[in-house]
């Protein structure tokens, strides 16, 4: 007789791949060279409406992140949804870790796909992805969306975090190997109250989500390019950008926000949104998408 093992977070899962699809989406892959896969969900057939690209933050997948941006943003907008490298079914044989070559790596795959102009959002780890795409191909990034992601952080940005996170390296925060571990990230990144879920709960959602490709996500942290210095090294973009935040953001404090609309010059905005945390898109949807939509439109 086969033992059932129920699993929320997989039951959870299939209701977001509905959610997706019932929006145009589907899932598909693609090789963008010999070395590099990349994952990802978009409109099954191209149409004359302008490309939206959302990109994740360092955690569960892209489905798990963006379900209510695609859900609002599909109808005016052909998304595109790809999984990062060794996140879900994205993968190289690369030995480069850093978030630039996350940014050649979409930049390939929206080439591959025949796309030329494109807005682009990105969350957290994303928002430095796409932070290097803009940089890179300003003739390409038509407006950029930067939402709780510190690209202006440094050293001691990084030193202040695990203090807050009362651990000594990065990974025991960003790749939880315990309940209390992904409890402690949760609690970081959610301004609600947790809910009082048993272990079984929690471990069924590191299982599900942060079991993959562990050794190379520990590498993609120490890839990292950003945050290496004591003074931060980013330029200006020359595309309009809007800056998000949370007002409760305890991965990177609001004061971050600020300092990078300074960094970033006349043509940032900033929109600060009260009562959540490092996932507004998530704690705060219709707020979220308003905003950007706003900015998008304009």
């Amino acid at each position: 007789m086969v033992a059932f093992c129920f699993s929320p977070t997989s039951l959870y899962e299939f209701y977001l791949r509905r959610c997706f699809t019932a929006s145009g989406l589907s899932s598909q892959t693609v090789d963008i060279d010999h070395q590099t896969t990349i994952h990802f969900w978009g409109p099954t057939t191209a149409s004359i409406k302008p490309v939206l690209l959302l990109i994740h933050g360092f955690g569960p997948v892209c489905l798990w992140q963006w379900r209510r941006q695609v859900q609002f943003f599909a109808a005016d907008f052909d998304v595109y949804v790809p999984d990062l490298i060794f996140f879900g079914g994205s993968t190289t044989k690369c030995t480069d870790r850093t978030e630039v070559f996350q940014a050649v790596s979409i930049g390939k795959l929206l080439e591959k796909m025949g796309i030329e102009r494109y807005a682009v959002i990105g969350t957290s780890y994303g928002g430095f992805v796409a932070y290097h795409m803009a940089s890179m191909w300003p003739e390409r990034v038509e407006k950029v969306v930067i939402a709780s992601s510190a690209v202006n952080m440094v050293r001691s940005d990084n030193e202040e975090l695990l203090k807050r996170a009362k651990v000594k390296k990065i990974e025991d925060l960003m790749l939880p190997r315990t309940a209390e571990q992904l409890r402690t990230v949760t609690s970081l990144a959610v301004y609600r109250r947790l809910p009082m879920l048993p272990n079984f709960f929690w471990n069924d959602i590191i299982d599900k989500l942060y079991s993959d490709n562990r050794e190379e996500k520990k590498e993609l942290l120490k890839g990292l390019t950003l945050g290496r210095e004591d003074k931060t090294s980013i330029s200006p973009l020359k595309q309009e950008v809007l800056i998000i935040w949370g007002d409760h953001d305890q991965i990177f404090p609001l004061k971050k926000a600020f300092e990078l609309k300074e960094v970033l010059g006349e043509k940032a905005k900033l929109e600060v949104i009260k009562k959540t945390a490092h996932v507004p898109q998530i704690e705060f949807p219709e707020r979220f998408n308003a905003i950007v939509r706003n900015f998008l439109c304009a």
